[in-house]
Protein backbone atom coordinates (compact mmCIF):
# COMPACT_ATOMS: atom_id res chain seq x y z
CA UNK A 1 0.00 0.00 0.00
CA UNK A 2 1.30 3.50 -0.79
CA UNK A 3 1.51 5.76 2.43
CA UNK A 4 0.78 9.10 0.66
CA UNK A 5 -2.15 10.72 3.04
CA UNK A 6 -3.21 14.12 3.23
CA UNK A 7 -3.62 14.46 7.38
CA UNK A 8 -6.39 17.05 6.38
CA UNK A 9 -8.62 14.85 3.96
CA UNK A 10 -11.97 13.22 5.43
CA UNK A 11 -11.58 9.96 2.77
CA UNK A 12 -7.59 9.70 4.20
CA UNK A 13 -8.81 9.59 7.84
CA UNK A 14 -11.67 7.02 6.75
CA UNK A 15 -8.85 5.10 4.87
CA UNK A 16 -7.40 5.11 8.02
CA UNK A 17 -9.60 4.05 10.37
CA UNK A 18 -9.95 7.37 12.14
CA UNK A 19 -13.45 8.16 10.49
CA UNK A 20 -15.56 4.88 11.46
CA UNK A 21 -17.78 3.76 7.35
CA UNK A 22 -20.50 1.46 6.40
CA UNK A 23 -16.80 -0.33 4.14
CA UNK A 24 -18.51 -2.68 1.64
CA UNK A 25 -15.31 -3.37 0.11
CA UNK A 26 -11.65 -3.08 0.65
CA UNK A 27 -7.85 -4.83 -0.08
CA UNK A 28 -4.28 -2.89 -0.35
CA UNK A 29 -5.63 -0.44 -2.78
CA UNK A 30 -8.79 0.37 -2.27
CA UNK A 31 -11.77 1.16 0.06
CA UNK A 32 -15.47 0.95 -0.68
CA UNK A 33 -17.72 2.52 1.68
CA UNK A 34 -21.63 3.77 1.76
CA UNK A 35 -22.09 7.36 0.77
CA UNK A 36 -23.18 9.34 3.92
CA UNK A 37 -25.67 11.51 2.35
CA UNK A 38 -27.17 8.77 -0.60
CA UNK A 39 -28.48 10.21 -4.07
CA UNK A 40 -29.79 6.97 -4.99
CA UNK A 41 -30.93 3.76 -2.83
CA UNK A 42 -27.25 2.41 -3.76
CA UNK A 43 -24.14 4.64 -3.57
CA UNK A 44 -20.83 3.54 -2.39
CA UNK A 45 -18.09 5.55 -2.67
CA UNK A 46 -14.76 3.38 -4.23
CA UNK A 47 -11.33 5.52 -3.07
CA UNK A 48 -7.79 4.57 -3.59
CA UNK A 49 -6.42 4.24 -0.57
CA UNK A 50 -3.23 6.81 -1.56
CA UNK A 51 -4.53 10.21 -1.52
CA UNK A 52 -4.68 11.22 -5.23
CA UNK A 53 -6.61 14.86 -5.55
CA UNK A 54 -8.56 14.35 -8.58
CA UNK A 55 -8.59 12.79 -11.65
CA UNK A 56 -6.05 14.72 -13.54
CA UNK A 57 -3.73 13.04 -11.28
CA UNK A 58 -4.60 9.71 -11.57
CA UNK A 59 -2.63 7.24 -13.52
CA UNK A 60 -4.14 4.52 -16.09
CA UNK A 61 -3.44 1.21 -13.79
CA UNK A 62 -5.54 3.02 -10.87
CA UNK A 63 -8.40 3.53 -12.65
CA UNK A 64 -8.40 0.55 -14.22
CA UNK A 65 -8.74 -0.48 -10.91
CA UNK A 66 -11.27 1.60 -9.51
CA UNK A 67 -13.69 0.87 -12.34
CA UNK A 68 -13.66 -2.87 -12.25
CA UNK A 69 -13.57 -2.83 -8.49
CA UNK A 70 -16.62 -0.68 -8.74
CA UNK A 71 -17.91 -3.08 -11.13
CA UNK A 72 -17.49 -6.07 -9.25
CA UNK A 73 -19.36 -4.07 -6.00
CA UNK A 74 -21.79 -3.00 -7.58
CA UNK A 75 -22.66 -6.88 -8.40
CA UNK A 76 -21.72 -7.74 -4.81
CA UNK A 77 -25.04 -5.45 -4.10
CA UNK A 78 -27.16 -7.05 -6.55
CA UNK A 79 -27.59 -3.78 -9.06
CA UNK A 80 -25.32 -5.46 -11.83
CA UNK A 81 -28.12 -6.85 -13.60
CA UNK A 82 -30.59 -3.91 -13.44
CA UNK A 83 -28.02 -1.69 -14.30
CA UNK A 84 -26.24 1.59 -12.28
CA UNK A 85 -24.11 4.54 -12.73
CA UNK A 86 -20.21 5.09 -12.75
CA UNK A 87 -19.39 8.83 -11.53
CA UNK A 88 -16.76 10.49 -11.16
CA UNK A 89 -16.67 14.44 -10.45
CA UNK A 90 -13.35 16.22 -10.71
CA UNK A 91 -12.73 20.02 -9.33
CA UNK A 92 -15.33 22.41 -8.20
CA UNK A 93 -16.88 23.25 -11.50
CA UNK A 94 -17.48 19.74 -12.14
CA UNK A 95 -18.89 19.12 -8.56
CA UNK A 96 -16.08 17.41 -6.75
CA UNK A 97 -16.69 17.97 -3.12
CA UNK A 98 -13.86 16.08 -1.27
CA UNK A 99 -10.34 16.44 -3.10
CA UNK A 100 -9.72 12.68 -2.94
CA UNK A 101 -9.85 10.77 -6.21
CA UNK A 102 -13.44 8.61 -5.87
CA UNK A 103 -15.96 6.98 -8.05
CA UNK A 104 -19.70 7.45 -7.13
CA UNK A 105 -21.72 3.69 -7.65
CA UNK A 106 -25.23 4.55 -8.03
CA UNK A 107 -28.03 2.52 -8.59
CA UNK A 108 -31.31 0.73 -7.31
CA UNK A 109 -33.40 3.22 -9.30
CA UNK A 110 -33.50 4.46 -12.46
CA UNK A 111 -31.15 6.90 -13.45
CA UNK A 112 -32.10 10.22 -15.48
CA UNK A 113 -30.11 12.23 -18.34
CA UNK A 114 -28.60 14.80 -18.18
CA UNK A 115 -27.70 13.84 -14.51
CA UNK A 116 -27.79 18.39 -13.68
Amino acid sequence: MNEKVDKDCIFCKITAGEIKADIKYKDDKILAFSDINPQAPVHILVIPRKHIATLNEADGDILGYLVSAARDIAGQEGISESGYRLLVNCGDMGGQEVSHLHVHILGGRKMNWPPG
